[in-house]
């Protein structure tokens, strides 16, 4: 998380100083980043330094940014958690509970982190977190959402890849008790290897200067102490670097199985297909895991590099966060609104991509009834990646044979 001074009244003299000078420490969640600015600029302030006006800039673009994450994702997550559970969206019942349990993670994520946490900061002076117990608590429930999200998507992709490459895995994993508690299984040791996330922080008196008065108030800040850095460490794998790694094997692996799709399909399957460029429906269906994981990537990889950079290369006392003369400082927030905004596309990236779910939310939008189901589910190409198609449980399509008798003349 980016949780930044309070933007409180100062003159640009305590600006500068603050900006200089001031060693206090505002460190917590999911950033891990020491933060030195108790002051921030405020519209109207006269910047007596190029950087600074720079910097401010910079800071009143994360002030719009964090707010319209929250308007725009919260209710994007929560229609689409409702399109994938209450709507006709041709969906395999295992596709709904891992797509519906992403959406309320992805939800969660940016209550805790992005409203509560980096909006707060951003537009308060005193966020309610910066004081006990609500600093480790906050801190417990931001990692809890972020590894439920993260290993939801990487264990619905290995499912994904078994159940293609694996009649026996596909008659396991197809059933609605196993996925419901494989999702509780993951949200519930998410959160149970979230716990000691609740003593990386400290609450400790840190004296601020508002209005000309020195005022002393709670401040929660990172704890520089050796655990909370091995933590940070592995929580920086666990929910970035191993997560990224085995999307892109696993869809990797899927795009290379459907290559050979037609050991996929049973002679009735192709039967029904023909007519249609086999060859082509591989091909685009190749292209858009593609582009959920080169998505995935890009969106969650820089923030990851980022940070180690960060821990390694500029991890001193000294090192002042807030500066953003220094180019890794600004790489790295913008990093981080990268990671950030992963939580608001999701929804895209795994439910966009079917043309009936497209179909179902215009005739949504257009307050009609549900649409009904479509002659072939094969002919809905980009299912083939978040459905599972059961031979056993699909009606047939022999052509049926009539035959006449006893036939009488009419007058």
């Amino acid at each position: 998380m980016i949780r930044r001074g309070p933007a409180a009244s100062c003159s640009p003299e305590e600006v500068l100083n603050d900006w200089y000078m001031n060693s206090g420490q505002a460190c917590s969640g999911l950033r891990h980043q020491c933060q030195a600015l108790p002051c921030l600029l405020l519209p109207g302030a006269e910047e007596e330094d190029g950087n600074m006006e720079g910097a401010s800039v910079f800071i009143t673009v994360q002030k719009v940014y964090y707010p319209l994450l929250c308007i725009l994702g919260i209710p994007a997550n929560l229609f689409t958690f409702y399109m994938i559970c209450f709507r006709t969206c041709g969906m395999s019942d295992t596709a709904i509970i891992y797509l519906s349990c992403l959406a309320i993670m992805d939800t969660f994520y940016l209550v805790w982190v992005i409203l509560l946490d980096l909006t707060l900061t951003f537009w308060q002076l005193q966020p309610f977190w910066h004081s006990y117990p609500a600093c480790g608590i906050m801190g417990f429930l931001q990692y809890g959402s972020l590894y439920s999200s993260s290993w939801i998507v990487v264990v619905f992709t290995i499912e994904r890849y078994l159940v293609l490459s694996s009649t026996s895995a596909k008659q396991h994993f197809s059933q609605a008790k196993v996925t419901r508690l494989t999702c509780v299984s993951i949200i519930l040791v998410s959160h149970l290897a979230s716990v000691p996330m609740g003593w990386i922080n400290v609450v400790m008196p840190k004296n601020f200067t508002i209005e000309g008065k020195n005022v002393t108030l709670p401040w929660c800040h990172y704890r520089g102490h050796i655990y909370s850095t091995v933590l940070v460490w592995v929580t920086t794998f666990l929910s970035g670097g191993i997560p990224i790694i085995l999307v892109t094997i696993f869809n990797s692996l899927i795009g290379h199985h459907l290559t050979h799709a037609r050991r996929m399909f049973t002679k009735e399957e192709r039967r029904v297909m023909r007519g249609g460029s086999t060859k082509g429906m591989v091909r685009r269906t190749i292209f858009l895991l593609g582009t959920v994981s080169v998505t995935f990537v890009v969106l969650s990889l820089p923030r990851f590099v980022t940070y180690c950079i960060l821990r390694t290369k500029y991890n001193h006392d000294w090192f002042d966060r807030n500066d953003y003369r220094i180019p890794i400082n600004v790489i790295s927030d913008l990093a981080n609104m990268l990671q950030n905004l992963n939580s608001t596309t999701n929804f895209l990236l795994y439910c966009m991509v079917s043309r009936r779910f497209r179909q179902e939310l215009l005739h949504t939008l257009t307050c009609k009834a549900k649409a009904r189901e479509l002659g072939s589910f094969l002919t809905q190409t980009t299912m083939k990646v978040f459905s599972v198609v059961d031979h056993k449980t699909q009606p047939t399509r022999d052509h049926v044979t009539v035959v006449l008798t006893n036939l009488k003349q009419t007058q």
